[in-house]
C-alpha cells in the first residue's frame, strides 16, 4: 500500500514485451537500423559501465590482470583509435593503495566529478576534468566498514550533492562547500543496484529500495516512502517511472497464487499518479535500460526484451472505459496534456458523476471546464429547482473567471433571490472593483425586479450608475431627500440631466431643497463634496446650466418658481429671455390676484420696474399686459413703441375724455392725425362734449390741421354739436382767409410791377449796347484784369475766378442760385397743373 492511497494496477497501459534479436540489440521497437559494435576494453573482464547522457563519454571499471587491481578507463566514443573508441584516461581505482573491489560507479554529467564506491566502505571522489589526468585530483571522500552499494550525483542550480548508500545507511555530501560536509539521512541501506536518482520533475530525489519500503531522500532529509514488499534486487528510474525487480514475490498482483521460485517480478510504478503501470515475470534479469523511447530488459540468458509505453490518448481511452477518471486526470497532467484535452476529461468525468447522481461532484468537474466548455451545456443540466445550489456554484465560478455574460449574471442573481441567500448575494455584489466579474447594470436590473432594492441601490452607488441609483431611490423607494442629496454630489453634466428628468418629482415633494439646488446649478455649480469657491479653476470655468430649461419643472409651484427666477436675474442679469418673460407673467398674476390695495401697489411697481428694464421683449410683454389688463404697462409699452394712436384708442375705449385730449397734446406733434381722430371721436358721442370739441377745434384752427368743410362734415354727425360750437372757429377761419386774400393780392400786384420792369430791361438789352464799367471782380473783389468775363446781369469776373467757381460757362455764378429757384418754382407749377388736370379727369369719370 502506498502512503497516500491505494495503488491500482493498470498493466494494460503498456504493450507486452517483445524479444529483440541479439544482432540488433540496439535497435528501436520500430525498424530502426542498427548494428552491434564491440571492442576490447580490458584483458580480463569489465565490472562496471557508466554512459553519460549528454556526452559521448563512456566510463568503465575492469581488470587487465589477475588479482584485486581494478582500473578506471574513460573512453571518447566520437574519436577512434585503430577502429576502437579513444581511451583518454586510465588510472587505478584503489582507495589508499588498499586492494579492494569496486562496488558501484557514478559520473557527473558536467564531467567534473566521478565517484567510485568500494566493498570496504570507501568512496573515492575525482574532482576536475575526469577525461584528463592533469586537470583532476582524487581523494577519499567516505570511509567505513560497510560496503557501498549506490552512488548518485544531484545538481540543482549551482549546488552539487553526492548521495552515498551502503548496506546499512544513507549519506549525502555537499560538494559545493569546502571540506564536503556530510549528512546522515537514514539508518536503512540497500543492496547493490537498489538505488537510483529521480528526474528533475521529481526534484532529483535519491531512491533507495529496501526489503520493506522504497524511500525517497532530499539532500537534508528523508522524503516520502512507499510500502512495496519483497526482496529488491534492482531499482531504476526512467522517464518518471520506478522500475523494481523483486526476487521470489509471495503473490502476484495481490492474488494468493504463488510465483515460481526462479522467476523475478518486474513492476513499473507511476509514483505521481499512484498506480502500477506494468508488471510481469522475468527470469534472471541483469538490468533495465531506457533508450529510443522504449525500455529494454536484459536477462542472463542473452535475451533482451522491449517494453513499449502506449501513447497518452490510448491510455486515457482505456481509463475512460474503466471509469478511472481521477487516474486519467493525473496521467494527463503528468504528460502535460494541453488545456483542451484536460477540459474534455473533466467534462466526461462530470457527465459520469452526473449520471451516477453525484451532482455535487459533477458540478466541481464542470467548474474545471470553464473557459473551454460552453456554459449552456452545464446550465441546462442543472435548471431543475432541486439542483439550484449546484447551478449557483457553477455560475459563481463562471463570474470569478470573468467569463460570464449578461444572461449568466441574471441567472445567478435569480438563484440567489430564489434561495433567499442574502449573505451570498451581499458577498457577490460587495466584491471589490478588481474582483467585479459581472455586468453591473444587468445585476441592478435583476435585483430591482426581484425587489432587492437595498442591494440594487448599493450596487448602483458603488459602481457609479447614477441613473439606476436615482431611478430606484425616487421611483421605487420614494426616498426623495436621499435622491436630491445624491444629485447634489454628482458632476455637473450628470446633475443637470438628472434634474431635468426628476425635477418635477423632487419639486413636488421637496420644494425648498430642490429650488436651492437649481439655483446653484444655474449659477456656479459645485458638487456638494467639493470645496467650492477657493479654486481659481472654478472661477475661470464656471459650470452653470441654462436656467430657462428648468422653468417647466415649477409648473405647479409658482412661489418657488418666482423665487428661483428672481434669484437668477439678480445673480445673472444676462439670464435667458425666457426667465424675464416668465417672471413678468408671474408678477402680473400676483398683481391681478392681490386684493390688498397697498400690497397691490407694491406688486404693480415690481411689474413696472421689470417692464422698464431692457430685458423684456416688446410683443410678449404687451400681450401679457393686455391679458392681465395691466393699464400702466400697456400705456408704457405703447409709448415705448411710439404707438401714439394706440394710446389714444385705449383712452377712447375706456371713455377717458381728458386722457384723449391729453394724448393729443402730448403726441399730436409726432402724429397730427390724432387731433382729427379726436374730433371724429367726440363728434360721434351723443353726450355733451362741447368743451372737448371746442378745445380740439381750437388746436386744429391754430395749426390749420383740417379744412373747414371737413370739420363741418365731421361735426354734422353729432346731434349735440350746434352751430354755436363752431361759430368762433368759422369766424376765425374766415377772417384768416380774408387776410390771406389781401396778402395774395398785394403780392400779385408786386409781381406784375417786377415783371414789367424785367421786360423793359430785356428790351433794352436787345436794342442797345451794354457798357461794362465794373472795376472789381464780383468773386474775389479784386481789381479786374484782363482777361475777364462779363455778363449782361452786370457781374464781372476774372477769367481764372470764373473758371474756378462757375458750374456752367453760360451762367453767372452769382445769379445761378436765384435762377435755379425760379426754374424749380416754374417746374413745380407745371407739375401741379398736370395734377390738377388729372384730378379733374378723375372727378369727371367718377
Amino acid at each position: 500500500m502506498h502512503a497516500f492511497g491505494k495503488w491500482r494496477e493498470n498493466q494494460s497501459t503498456w504493450r507486452k514485451p517483445t524479444q529483440a534479436r541479439g544482432e540488433h540489440a540496439n535497435s528501436t521497437p520500430e525498424d530502426r537500423p542498427g548494428f552491434l559494435t564491440t571492442f576490447q576494453a580490458y584483458k580480463l573482464r569489465v565490472t562496471h559501465i557508466f554512459q553519460l547522457k549528454q556526452h559521448s563519454i563512456l566510463v568503465t571499471v575492469g581488470q587487465d590482470e589477475h588479482g584485486i587491481n581494478p582500473l578506471v578507463k574513460v573512453w571518447n566514443l566520437d574519436k577512434k583509435d585503430s577502429g576502437s573508441p579513444l581511451c583518454t584516461r586510465i588510472f587505478p581505482a584503489i582507495p589508499g593503495n588498499k586492494p579492494t573491489e569496486v562496488s558501484c560507479l557514478s559520473v557527473h554529467e558536467n564531467l567534473n566529478f566521478m565517484a567510485i564506491g568500494f566493498t570496504d566502505g570507501s568512496v573515492v571522489l575525482t574532482k576536475g576534468d575526469i577525461t584528463r589526468d592533469r586537470h583532476s585530483k582524487t581523494l577519499t571522500l567516505h570511509e567505513g566498514t560497510i560496503p557501498v552499494t549506490g552512488l548518485a550525483f544531484r545538481q540543482v542550480a549551482k549546488v552539487t550533492h553526492l548521495y552515498v548508500a551502503t548496506l546499512e545507511k544513507v549519506y549525502c555530501y555537499s560538494l559545493s562547500l569546502k571540506e564536503y560536509p556530510k549528512v546522515e539521512l537514514d539508518t536503512h541501506g540497500c543492496a547493490l543496484q537498489c538505488s537510483s536518482l529521480t528526474d528533475p520533475s521529481q526534484d532529483s530525489q535519491f531512491v533507495v529500495a529496501g526489503d520493506e519500503c522504497v524511500y525517497l531522500y532530499q539532500p537534508d532529509e528523508r522524503g516520502p516512502c512507499f510500502a512495496f514488499d519483497g526482496t529488491k534486487i534492482l531499482a531504476r528510474w526512467h522517464r518518471g517511472y520506478l522500475f523494481l525487480i523483486i526476487q521470489n514475490p509471495k503473490t502476484r498482483f495481490g492474488s494468493s497464487e504463488s510465483c515460481p521460485s526462479d522467476k523475478q517480478l518486474l513492476t513499473i510504478y507511476d509514483l505521481d499518479n499512484k498506480f502500477i503501470a506494468y508488471s510481469a515475470l522475468f527470469q534472471d534479469v541483469i538490468d533495465v535500460v531506457a533508450e529510443w523511447g522504449s525500455f529494454f530488459v536484459l536477462t542472463r540468458d542473452g535475451k533482451m526484451y522491449i517494453i513499449q509505453e502506449k501513447d497518452t490518448q490510448t491510455k486515457l481511452e482505456m481509463l475512460f472505459k474503466k471509469n478511472l477518471f481521477v487516474m486519467a486526470i493525473n496521467l494527463a497532467k503528468s504528460q502535460h496534456l494541453d488545456s483542451d484535452g484536460l477540459s474534455e476529461i473533466f467534462r466526461q468525468y462530470g457527465d459520469h458523476l452526473y449520471l451516477k447522481g453525484d451532482h455535487d461532484g459533477a458540478i466541481q468537474q464542470y467548474i474545471r471546464t470553464i473557459g473551454k466548455l460552453e456554459p449552456s451545456y452545464v446550465i441546462r443540466k442543472f435548471l431543475d429547482a432541486q439542483r439550484i445550489h449546484n447551478l449557483t456554484a457553477y455560475l459563481q465560478a463562471l463570474h470569478r473567471q470573468s467569463l460570464a455574460n449578461a444572461d449568466h449574471t441574471t441567472l445567478l442573481l435569480n438563484c440567489y433571490t430564489k434561495l433567499k441567500d442574502s449573505l451570498k448575494l451581499e458577498e457577490f455584489i460587495k466584491s471589490s472593483e478588481s474582483e467585479v466579474h459581472f455586468d453591473v447594470e444587468i445585476a441592478i436590473k435583476v435585483l430591482r425586479q426581484a425587489g432587492y432594492h437595498r442591494h440594487a441601490v448599493f450596487l448602483a452607488e458603488k459602481h457609479m450608475h447614477h441613473d439606476w441609483y436615482l431611478k430606484i431611490q425616487l421611483e421605487d423607494l420614494k426616498n426623495y431627500e436621499e435622491g436630491l442629496r445624491y444629485i447634489g454630489r454628482l458632476p455637473f453634466e450628470q446633475a443637470e440631466s438628472n434634474m431635468k428628468r426628476y425635477g418635477k418629482t423632487l419639486i413636488h415633494h421637496i420644494p425648498e431643497g430642490t429650488t436651492l439646488l437649481l439655483k446653484g446649478l444655474c449659477t456656479n455649480y459645485h458638487p456638494s463634496g467639493d470645496t467650492a469657491g477657493t479654486d481659481s479653476h472654478f472661477e475661470k470655468n464656471l459650470l452653470k446650466a441654462n436656467s430657462e430649461e428648468f422653468i417647466p419643472i415649477f409648473a405647479n409651484n409658482p412661489r418657488e418658481l418666482k423665487a428661483y427666477l428672481e434669484h437668477m436675474i439678480e445673480v445673472d442679469p444676462n439670464s435667458p429671455q425666457g426667465v424675464y418673460d416668465t417672471l413678468l407673467e408671474l408678477r402680473f398674476q400676483d398683481w391681478a390676484h392681490e386684493q390688498h390695495p397697498e400690497r397691490k401697489k407694491i406688486l404693480q411697481g415690481e411689474a413696472l420696474s421689470l417692464l422698464r428694464s431692457d430685458n423684456t421683449v416688446f410683443d410678449k410683454a404687451l400681450v401679457l399686459c393686455q391679458m392681465h389688463n395691466f393699464k400702466e404697462g400697456i400705456l408704457y409699452l405703447y409709448e415705448k413703441g411710439k404707438l401714439y394712436q394706440q394710446i389714444m384708442h385705449y383712452h377712447m375705449q375706456n371713455e377717458v375724455y381728458d386722457k384723449v385730449v391729453e394724448a393729443c397734446k402730448c403726441y399730436g406733434d409726432q402724429e397730427v392725425c390724432l387731433w382729427e381722430q379726436a374730433l371724429g371721436y367726440f363728434a360721434r358721442k351723443e353726450e355733451d362734449c362741447k368743451a372737448y370739441i371746442s378745445e380740439v377745434l381750437c388746436h386744429i384752427d391754430q395749426n390749420n390741421l383740417m379744412p373747414p368743410l371737413l370739420v363741418v362734415q365731421t361735426l354734422a354727425h353729432n346731434s349735440t354739436a350746434t352751430l354755436s360750437v363752431i361759430k368762433d372757429y368759422l369766424i376765425n377761419k374766415l377772417q384768416r382767409e380774408s387776410l390771406q386774400i389781401e396778402s395774395d393780392e398785394y403780392k400779385i400786384q408786386q409781381y406784375r410791377e417786377e415783371t414789367t420792369h424785367l421786360r423793359s430791361q430785356i428790351q433794352e438789352l436787345k436794342t442797345s449796347a451794354k457798357i461794362f464799367q465794373k472795376t472789381k471782380c464780383n468773386m474775389c473783389n479784386s481789381p479786374l484784369e484782363l482777361p475777364s468775363v462779363h455778363f449782361l446781369c452786370s457781374h464781372s469776373f476774372h477769367q481764372h475766378c470764373f473758371e474756378s467757381y462757375a458750374d456752367n460757362e453760360a451762367e453767372c455764378p452769382t445769379c445761378a442760385p436765384e435762377n435755379r429757384k425760379v426754374i424749380d418754382m416754374l417746374r413745380a407749377q407745371d407739375q401741379k397743373s398736370d395734377l390738377h388736370d388729372h384730378f379733374n379727369r378723375q372727378v369727371l369719370q367718377a
